[in-house]
């Protein structure tokens, strides 16, 4: 397993920004896929993005063109930057890496979009 600490969450406006940041504990992070899930209340846990080891990523339609997630070998993290956050972007955002079969999670970060 993998220990993942996630970072960046936090309260902003409709319109507002926010940078999530996830650093993974591993020696071989450059091998990992990973990515951000969300979980609003009362609903299921959804992917929305990842970013595999060769740098292809993926966006759930509703976060494309809003939503970049990139990722830095060097400091093993995968960030995400949201912009233009709406008010259904709210949820608690978690980090995830995978390989060879296995999956780590983060702990979970809040992220609240309201006027």
């Amino acid at each position: 397993q993998v220990q993942l600490v996630e970072s960046g969450g936090g309260s902003v406006p409709p319109g507002g920004s926010l940078r999530l940041s996830c650093e993974a504990s591993t020696r071989d992070f450059d091998i990992y896929t990973g990515g951000w899930y969300r979980q609003a209340p009362g609903k299921q846990r959804d992917l929305v993005a990842t970013i595999t080891s060769g740098r292809t990523t993926y966006y759930t339609s509703s976060v494309e063109g809003r939503f970049t997630i990139s990722r830095d070998n060097a400091k093993n993290t995968i960030d995400l930057q949201m912009n233009h956050l709406k008010p259904e972007d709210t949820a608690v955002y978690y980090c995830y890496v995978t390989s060879r079969g296995v999956q780590s999670w983060g702990q979970g970060t809040q992220v609240t979009v309201s006027s």
